[in-house]
């Protein structure tokens, strides 16, 4: 599978499991439902997978755990937060910088705000932060949920 069709089951599988849980829960139980539907799609999903700090000789390997990681090539940082700040875009990105991976994604699961009604066919808007490569480039990508409370 490529980078993007992961990432097309990642958004697939979060708007799920918002749906379905709605914001106030521990970021743990976001992360066990995500985890579920993910290796529901057949995907391989490891669980705050360690990575290490390499500097020079030394190895630091309890150095800092990503929430999950895909099929060995995607990211996904999980946040049950108010607001997303600098620091876990920063976090991220240094997730994508240790391991060489390209693709990440920064998931909000806490708040009504992360989903609202703002198409004219009443459907809720689920809005992820993309992260791609070392660049830092962000996007917002916008994904569509078919009714239903968020």
């Amino acid at each position: 599978m490529t980078e993007n069709e992961i990432g097309d089951a990642i958004i697939a599988s979060a708007m799920k499991v918002h749906t379905a849980l709605g914001p106030g829960l521990l970021e743990s139980a976001y992360e066990t439902c995500l985890l579920y539907e993910l290796e529901k799609q057949g995907l391989s999903v490891r669980r705050q997978a360690l990575i290490p700090i390499r500097y020079e000789d030394l190895s630091i390997d309890n150095g800092y755990r990503i929430d999950l990681l895909v099929d060995k090539q995607v990211v996904i940082e999980l946040k049950a937060l108010e607001s997303i700040l600098p620091v876990h875009r920063s976090q991220l990105l240094s997730y994508l910088r240790l391991g060489g991976f390209k693709l990440g994604y920064l998931l909000k699961f806490s708040c009504r705000a992360h989903a609202r009604r703002d198409r004219p066919d009443g459907q809720w808007t689920l809005i992820l932060c993309v992260h791609r490569g070392s660049s830092a480039v962000t996007a917002l990508k916008r994904v569509f949920l078919g009714g239903g409370d968020a």
